[in-house]
Parts: C-alpha cells; sequence; structure tokens
C-alpha cells in the first residue's frame, strides 16, 4: 500500500481525516480491526500520531477500544436502529419546529446556502458530501431554533447516523424516488419561511420515516430478505 503521509508532513490531523472519510464512507467498515502498528506503516509515522487520532475518532463514537486494548471500527447496532429513529423524530420535529417560530432573515439565507451545497453534492453524486451537507441543512435548522440543548442533542444523533444515512442515500438514489433527496428539504424551507410550524413538524416527521423506511429497505435488499429492524407504520 501506498503510503499516505511522510514522518515530516504526517500528523494526527492527517490520521484523522483519512479514517474518518473511511469509515463514514464504509470503506473500513464496521467491526474492522485498526492496529496502531499497521496504521503507522501504512501511514510512514510514529504511532502516536496515530494513537491521538483513535482517540478523536473514539470521542465522535466512530471507533471502539476492546477491553485487549485494540481498536476497531464501531459497529452499526442495528438492534437499536428503532430506538435511534426514535430519538431522531423527536429532535428533528422539535428542531424543526422551533425553526418555524424563531427563525430570522438571516436563518433563510443561511438554510438556502446550505440546500444548494447538498443539492451540488447530489448532482455530484457524492455519498460522503451529501451526509456531510445533509448534516449542515439540518444543523441550520436546529440553529435557527435557538436551543442549545436541543441542538446539542440533534447533532449527536446526526453523527451517530452518518454511516446508516450513507447507506441510505446509495439505496434512494437507485429507486425512482430519488428526487425527494431535496424536494424534502426544499418543502421545510418553505414551512419554515411560512412561519408554519405545525407543517413544519409533519414535514420532519416524514423526512425521518422515509429515511427509516429506505434504510430498512435497503439492508433487506443487501443483506438479509427477512432482516427486522421495526415496523414500517404509517405514522
Amino acid at each position: 500500500m501506498a503510503k499516505e503521509a511522510s514522518r515530516k508532513g504526517g500528523s494526527t490531523r492527517t490520521v484523522y481525516d483519512v479514517l474518518r472519510r473511511e469509515i463514514l464512507s464504509l470503506a473500513q467498515p464496521p467491526g474492522a480491526l485498526l492496529d496502531e502498528t499497521t496504521l503507522a506503516e501504512r501511514f510512514d509515522m510514529s504511532r502516536s500520531p496515530v494513537r491521538e487520532a483513535l482517540i478523536r475518532l473514539a470521542a465522535e463514537e466512530l471507533v471502539v477500544t476492546l477491553p485487549n486494548r485494540s481498536t476497531i471500527v464501531a459497529p452499526v447496532e442495528l438492534a437499536a436502529f428503532p430506538r435511534y429513529v426514535e430519538a431522531l423524530d423527536l429532535a428533528q420535529r422539535a428542531n424543526t419546529r422551533l425553526a418555524a417560530e424563531r427563525r430570522t432573515e438571516a436563518d433563510l439565507g443561511e438554510l438556502a446556502r446550505r440546500q444548494q451545497a447538498f443539492e451540488a453534492a447530489v448532482r455530484g453524486r457524492d455519498h460522503l458530501a451529501m451526509s456531510e451537507t445533509n448534516k449542515d441543512f439540518h444543523m441550520a435548522i436546529a440553529r435557527a431554533g435557538g436551543n442549545a440543548y436541543l441542538t446539542g442533542f440533534y447533532e449527536r444523533l446526526l453523527n451517530q447516523g452518518r454511516r446508516m444515512l450513507h447507506m441510505h442515500f446509495d439505496f434512494l438514489e437507485r429507486s425512482p424516488d430519488a428526487n425527494l433527496l431535496t424536494d424534502e428539504h426544499d418543502e421545510m424551507i418553505a414551512a419554515i419561511r411560512a412561519k408554519d410550524a405545525e407543517r413544519a413538524d409533519r414535514l420532519a416527521h416524514a423526512h425521518t420515516r422515509q429515511f427509516r423506511d429506505n434504510f430498512i429497505d435497503f439492508m433487506k435488499e443487501s443483506y438479509a430478505g427477512d432482516l427486522t429492524l421495526g415496523e414500517r407504520a404509517a405514522g
């Protein structure tokens, strides 16, 4: 494997950026072993910056240190998916409702910019950029809502769901409903602009359901035809 950083130019940031990108894009699959010695050889540097990068990734819950002190890519806990979606739905609805009630003209401008960046990522078919810009869009909504507690909780959920979102985008892009990737965001912006909190709430709820249903379909199609991750209820 080609060296990805020299000892002079290498840094914790280099290792962190590369591994984070690989983990989020699933190039490093859930459960993959991240051996410090092997990584140090790959990046052509000492183990110290590698260890520091792994500590940063652990703080983001992207890697897990096992009792034997080895490090693996954090598993995607499919059994917990229904509870994850439940929490995401509550946070998404609350933040979007508050944004509709409290938004400013500056907030609307920020939402438009974030949506433009997301649309560009969709056109480029770059799933990693799509997940980055999708998070930025929803965090702009949360900031418009003005509740730091809800914003922090929401950001943690969005971070935890990044790899699932990557799978979701891959599935949705291949489906007849691919335009939903941008259309639903546009509808949410319109409701927030109109200060229609009830509609913003409904759209946020529908947005979560769409993610849930497509992720379940992706997993069934890709891994197990009888996979059960939760009911696809209408509500």
